[in-house]
This record gives C-alpha cells, structure tokens and sequence, in this order.
C-alpha cells in the first residue's frame, strides 16, 4: 500500500513538473538612463532644450524547449546628447520567433549574426555607442556532426528607430578538417562568407552608372594546436561610391573603390605566457547601412581598433578608431596599415618575482599607419601608436595594486599631416579590503605632454560597502593649459538583480569607446539617474 502510494504521488509530482515545463519560462531585462543638464560658464557646455534626456529599453523572451519568441521596446524621451537623432519616440523595434533543434535552427523577424571577425558582416547591439544595426527577415542555420556548419540569412538592417530599405543577403560556411579526420591535438578548420547589400540608387548615382548592389566575400582559416593558433582572413567588401566634389562629367561624379582587408592572428597561451601577434590592413572597409549617411554607427560591418582598451580616465583621452577609408575636398585615405603584439605573463607563487600570491605583467605595443599608395602594403604617416606596460601584484590578503605605464602618440588631422602628439599616461591603482564586506580603491593618475592642453592629473576614489552600497567621486584636471576640472561623484545600490545609481558631473567632448568602436560625445555638465534590471 505505502508503495502503492510513493508510486501515485511521484507521478503525480512528474505530471505537475512536466505541466509546468510545458508552460515554459520568460526572461527579460529593464535599462533605464535619464540626465537632468544645466549650462556650464566653465567648461563651455550647453544644454540642450527641456534641460533633460532619457534613453530606456525593455526586452523580454519567451522559451518553451525548442521554441523562443521575444520583443524589445524603446523609449526616447528625448534621446540624450550625443546620440544620432533618429533615436526618438516610443516604438517597438525588435521581434522574432524561433525554433532550435540539435542541429538546425530558423529564426524569422529581428536577429543579429557576424561572419568570420564581423570584417565582411556583423549586426549588433550596443547602447552605450547608440549601436544597434539588427537585421530584421529570416535566418537560417545548420550544423552536420560539428563538421560542416552553415548559415544563410536576408534581411532589412535597422537604422534609429526603423529598418531601412537596404537589403542584405549572404551565407557563411565552416568546414571542420580536423574533426572529419579525427584529430585529437589539432583543430583546422577552413571557412567562408558571401554577402550582398542592396540600396536603391538615388539619382545622382543613375546618371554616373553606379550600381544598387554590392557583393562581398571573405575566405578564412583556423588553425589551433597544443596552445598555439593562427587565424587569417581575406575580405573583399566589394565596390564602394565616394562623392567626387571636383568631378567635371557624370561619369566621375563618384571615385569607385573596392573595399578590402586582410588579417592574421598567431600566438600562444599555455603554462602561465600568453603571445597575442595581430597584423591588419584595410582599405575602403565602411560598409554603411545607408549610403547618403555618414559611417558614425551607420555601418553593417565591424572593424574594431585593435590596441589596448583602457578603462582610466587619461588612458581614453584620445582613443584611437579604426580608419576604414575618408574622403575630403583636400585629403584621401583609403585606410590603415598596421597591427599590435600583446603579451602577458603570471608569475607564480613562491618564485623570486612571484613573491607569496604571484603576480601578473601585462605588455601590449600597437602601431597603425595610413596607405602611402592605394592598393599597396606600403605605409605612410603615423595614425597611432601606443606601448603600455602593466603590473599587478596581490601583496598581502587585504591590499592589490597595479601599476600601468602608457606612451601615446597619435595624428589629430587623422593622416593627412606627419604631425603627431605625444603623451606619457601613469597610473597606480590601489585596491584595499578592510572586510569582506568594505573595500576601497583609489586610482591616481598623471598625463605628461608638450601638445595639444598640455599636463593632466586625475584621482578617483571608490569605497563599497558589499554586497548593496557604491561611493564614488573623481576628478580629471587640465592643470597645463584649461585649468578645468572636470568632476563626478554618485553613490550606487544593489540588490538581487536590479541595480540603481545616482550620479553628478561635468564631462568633456571626446569619444566614448565599447569593443573597440567609438562615437562623439559633447561636452555636458549634469546628473545622472541609471536603472538596470534583469526577471
């Protein structure tokens, strides 16, 4: 009998369990970023009209075993300073339905997908740059015994708060050598894209015979074995159309230009080293969603600076962005030439120089210049350069530093001149644990040039109280030129996985930079209100 009944109520208990599986589950995600502006006599800032700007984002998906379905809704009420102004009012943006077996997947709606490094194709998103180019249509995908895997996609890329009316096709494919040979120490695989952009032309580029599509491809290798790997990759991003502003016929009314970039990446990792060596050329590689737009996040292709991304304050005072190829009255650069060595290495415990918890030493040097002559590997003036050099040490339980020393040298007119600026940045960056519930850590930093505004300095203090309460206040000051300082202070709360912050400051024009891919910001002064969540 007790049996008898153990037996009833765990089927039961299944039934029930399998009820609710069948209902299946909801996840979703609230971002919320609201600033109040007020003029600034000092730094020179404006506010824009209303005093006030608000960007907010509300994502929810739906899964059910194999099925998915999802929406995402944006409000811009008004979109804040520094974001292109297509970002405005209530809509909802993005949606799909999808469907997921072991092997084969389809998704019909808003999705986003890359191909090979995203050279050729990539849609994303991104907030902080005002990113967000998804393709809305359909894909598909298909994976045999993870040797062949194969993706084929058509949509209508995103453009602010609409898709436009450009068309995109392609299909990528991946053959894995090694795992149809069965090799067990080696991995080698050989891949490839194809992608078309279609755009309707506009009038003037009727009459000069150019052409609304636009075909690329790009060919790749893998290869990874015993902690060493080599990637490299051939991109041709097909014709591209410049406007020719001293055309004298129709006919070279635009310069045609084939887009291309060449890549490769070789190292090794293994036994505490770690050898990072990239090599990168472009030329002509701003593949835009609308043409007559300019590439600031108007691109459906990515092409990231590859050198160190900072996060201290004076480290990004002039970050470096990719040159994928500009065209002015005066000046015509077709692209970049260049590349970076990344290496790092722990030190371990017990060594002379690991000390009794080890230590870490980080060393990256990145230099890129524009192309001399088209078509050519030849390079001509200094876009970038950076050699920095990184040391992080846990001395005791309770106290963790690092120290970072970077030289900068970059061209303000972006190639067109030999002329280039010079920095030396240092940081020391102090972590202490009074508890394991309250820490502080303070950042000081100092900026040496002759160019440009001269000397920096900047501080910045944070004391959390774990796991809720943040404190934080920084200042970065022009000492050798401006005499400004530009200041920010807030306080933050956490609880489970909703997070609120507060926050005041005077903030300078330049770039803010995510992944490698930057956008202008304007010189602003205000408060800051951020809510994030996640169900």
């Amino acid at each position: 009998m007790a049996v008898a009944l153990l037996f009833t109520g765990e089927t039961l208990l299944s039934a029930e369990d399998k009820s609710e599986e069948d209902k299946g589950y909801v996840t979703g995600s609230f971002e919320s970023n609201t600033n109040l502006y007020i003029d600034d006599a000092v730094s020179g800032a404006k506010a824009p009209d209303g005093h006030f700007g608000s960007n907010n984002y509300l994502k929810v998906d739906y899964y059910n075993s194999r099925f998915s379905a999802g929406v995402q809704m944006e409000a811009y009420a008004p979109v804040l300073l520094g974001y292109r102004p297509e970002f405005k009012g209530v809509a909802l943006t993005n949606y799909y339905v999808g469907w997921t077996d072991e092997d084969f997947s389809i998704t019909a709606g808003t999705f986003y997908e890359q191909f090979g490094s995203g050279l050729l194709f990539r849609s994303w998103e991104d907030r902080a740059l005002g990113m967000n180019n998804a393709l809305t249509g359909a894909r598909v995908t298909y994976n045999y015994n993870d040797i062949v895997a194969v993706k084929a996609l058509w949509g209508m890329p995103r453009f602010g708060m609409k898709f436009s009316g450009t068309q995109v096709k392609g299909a990528d494919v991946s053959f894995a050598v090694s795992n149809l040979a069965g090799w067990n120490d080696m991995y080698l695989a050989v891949e490839g894209s194809v992608m078309d952009r279609y755009e309707k032309l506009d009038a003037d580029k009727t009459v000069a015979g150019c052409r609304p599509n636009c075909t690329g491809w790009s060919a790749r290798v893998n290869l990874e074995s015993s902690g060493f790997f080599l990637k490299g990759e051939y991109v041709d991003a097909g014709q591209k159309y410049y406007y020719n502003s001293n055309y004298t016929t129709d006919a070279d009314m635009y310069h045609r230009k084939r887009g291309n970039a060449q890549l490769v990446e070789t190292g090794y990792n293994g036994r505490g080293l770690g050898v990072n060596l990239t090599l990168r050329r472009l030329e002509w590689m701003d593949t835009r969603v609308l043409d007559a737009e300019g590439p600031d996040m108007n691109m459906i292709n990515y092409v990231p600076a590859m050198c160190t991304q900072y996060t201290y304050m004076l480290t990004n005072l002039n970050p470096y962005s990719a040159n994928v190829g500009l065209v002015s009255n005066r000046f015509m650069n077709s692209g970049e030439i260049g590349g970076q060595l990344d290496v790092f290495y722990n030190f371990k415990r017990g060594t002379l120089l690991g000390g009794k918890r080890g230590m870490r030493v980080h060393a990256n040097f990145s230099t890129y210049y524009t192309i001399a002559d088209e078509g050519t590997f030849k390079a001509g003036n200094l876009l970038f350069r950076d050699l920095s050099i990184d040391i992080e040490r846990q001395w005791t339980r309770k106290f963790k530093s690092t120290l970072m020393w970077s030289m900068q040298e970059y061209c303000p007119s972006y190639g067109e001149f030999k002329t280039t600026w010079l920095s030396n940045i240092i940081v020391a960056d102090l972590l202490y644990k009074f508890t394991d519930k309250f820490s502080t850590r303070l950042e000081l930093q100092y900026l040496v040039t002759f160019e440009d505004r001269k000397d920096w300095m900047a501080a910045l203090l944070e004391v959390n109280f774990a796991p809720h309460w943040s404190i934080y206040a920084s200042d970065m000051y022009n000492h050798g030129s401006t005499k400004v300082h530009y200041y920010n202070g807030g306080v933050s709360y956490t609880k489970s996985r909703t997070r609120v912050s507060l926050g005041y400051g005077r903030y300078m024009k330049g770039k803010i930079c995510s992944g490698g891919v930057c956008r202008e910001i304007p010189a602003y002064t205000g408060a800051n209100l951020s809510v994030t969540m996640s169900f």
